[in-house]
Formats: structure tokens, sequence, C-alpha cells
């Protein structure tokens, strides 16, 4: 089967497509997928170049966000048939196994894919495939996030940071989805324009302006008496901007994050934590639950996941790029 490697830990030059990788066979426990489409993540760059602490076996076929349609069983699923189309949860959960499909074990850069059986989530008609695939990584984690941890409200003043990428984009559209009024950030006026266009109430370039200063002229400063600032600030970058976030949020808001992009060990001023009783909320990742409800949402015609590109296997490293040149504005796909 045609299939993209990589080969070792380092730039793209690791990356090579194949036309003679041997299709796998499934085990007892295993369905067999032909792959609809695989999302890129940043996840599949970091792979790439190595993260400390994690073992990877090279090659590799990397590819976490995965759909398609079952063509074989294993001799112990019984719960499945072929010809049904399901969404992969990439996170290998319970057993002896541990880490996430195209990271740990071969993913969706392929024509096919192997995929233990307990992870698959039944695709509803209502919802093509490509969709489908662009839901974990960004927006089930967006989803846990801002719904199941972060417990959204109607009304609430939501302010998105790095909000042109995958999660980013998420975050603006189930914030809207659920009733927010949303803040969103992004680098350039093309992106700005972009998060308009899918829901944002108010948007800042951060390459022109403080973010900080621009939320206090939306909604005042914050009080220790109360009002001014945003109910919610999502920041998943980390590094510097994490003062700059405590300066928005009001009295009792919450700070939801999921990552550091731009840096973890970040500096906190304590005396808006405590004296504006702030609340700071970690998410990781998702759960199938999470992904049950992203998959309802688009049934239902509420959710429209965005996707800037869909490339064939053979661009994997045009794709990549453009995820490191941050060009992408929500998903970039990748078809066998």
């Amino acid at each position: 089967m045609r299939a993209t490697l990589t080969m070792g830990h380092g730039d793209r030059g690791q990356l090579r497509c194949v036309t003679d990788w041997e299709t796998p066979v499934p085990a007892s426990d295993e369905v067999l997928l032909r792959i609809a489409a695989t999302a890129v993540n940043y996840h599949d760059i970091m792979t790439r170049r190595g993260m400390p602490g994690i073992k990877i076996g090279l090659p590799i076929i990397t590819g976490s966000d995965i759909a398609g349609e079952i063509v074989a069983l294993g001799s112990g699923v019984n719960d499945w048939s072929i010809g049904d189309r399901v969404l992969v949860d990439p996170v290998l959960r319970g057993g002896d196994r541990f880490g996430m499909i195209g990271e740990t074990r071969h993913g969706g850069r392929a024509e096919f894919v192997a995929a233990p059986a307990r992870q698959l989530i039944a695709v509803p008609d209502g919802v093509d495939l490509e969709a489908a695939a662009s839901l974990p990584l960004a927006y089930g984690t967006a989803y846990r996030m801002l719904i199941t941890q972060g417990g959204l409200a109607a009304g609430e003043r939501v302010l998105v940071l790095g909000a042109s990428g995958g999660v980013g984009a998420a975050c603006v559209q189930l914030a809207k989805l659920f009733g927010a009024e949303v803040v969103a950030c992004a680098s350039s006026r093309s992106k700005v324009d972009r998060l308009a266009e899918i829901g944002a109430d108010h948007c800042i370039n951060y390459s022109e302006r403080n973010f900080a200063e621009a939320v206090r002229e939306l909604y005042g400063k914050p009080r220790v008496t109360g009002g001014g600032g945003v109910d919610v600030a999502v920041n998943f970058t980390g590094g510097d901007t994490w003062v700059d976030t405590q300066r928005c949020v009001r009295l009792g808001g919450r700070i939801l994050t999921c990552g550091a992009t731009a840096g973890f060990d970040v500096k906190t001023d304590m005396r808006f934590l405590w004296t504006f009783e702030h609340r700071f909320i970690g998410s990781n990742g998702w759960s199938p639950a999470d992904l049950e409800a992203l998959l309802d949402l688009i049934d239902q015609g509420r959710l429209r996941p965005v996707i800037d590109k869909i490339l064939p296997l053979e661009d994997a490293g045009e794709a990549e790029r453009m995820l490191e040149d941050r060009e992408v504005f929500g998903k970039v796909l990748l078809k066998p």
C-alpha cells in the first residue's frame, strides 16, 4: 500500500512516500480501515523532531486523526461490521500499550490502518469522513477545555489566544455555538478576517497591538468590586502571554489551558490570582464522549469544522511546512 513514512528524527527531509509498504493485518481485537482522510497536527511534527522521554520506533507512519471505512474484522470483533464508517479515538486507552496511534504505533498517513475496535466511534450518516477526521486533536481538545472542563455558559465573554490554529479556531466556533461573546487573537490581518467569518465578535491582531490593552478598551479594566474584563480566557500559548492574560480576566473568572506552545515556564502574577479570585483550569486531551458530542453537533448542522486544505498523501511535507510556517487557518487534511 501507499504510505508516508517518518524515517528518522530531523527536518522534513525525513518524510518519504512509498508505494510498497505492507498492508497491515488486523489482530483479533482490531479492524482494518480504508482511510478516507487523516489530519495533520503539530504533534506529527514533534514526533518527527523527537520528543524527550518518548521513544518512537522508526520508521513510523504518523497521523493520529483518522476516519475511514471498515474493510476487515479481527477474529474477536463482533460489535462492528464491514462497511461501517468510523472515527478512531487515537489515544491508546487501557490494555498493555501506551501512547497514541500515529506516535507509538502506525497511524493514518497511508491507505489502510489497523486500529483497536474499542477505539472506534461510529460516524453518523450526515457527517462526511473528512469532517470527522478533523476532530480529535483539535476539536476534541477544544471541546473538553471549554465545555467539559471549563463549563462555558451562554452570555459569557471569552478571550481566545492563538485563535487561528486548529484548537484556536475550534474554540472560537464552539464558544459562539454555546452562546458566548468571543474575542479572538491572531497574528495577521488575513487571519483576523477569517476569524470574523467563523463567528468571532471582536478580533485583535496582536502583531499590531497588545491584546490586554485591546481587551481593556472593549470591556474596561477588571475591578475587585466586579465588572470589566472577560469571564473566560483560553491560553494554550504560555510563554510571555500569561500575565497579560491574567490582566484581562474579571473577578471570579477562569483561565483555561491545554498546552504551552510558546513555553511552559510562565510567570504568574500572584496578585491577580488572589485579588481577582481567578481559577486556573487545565485540560488534557479529550474523551470518547467529547468526540461523540462533536459528531452529533456536525450531524445536527450546528458545527462545520474549518478545513483549510486537503492535500494528497504525497504532500505530507508541504502540509507540515504550512503548519511550521503558520500559514494554516483551521485544519489541513491528507487523503490517500
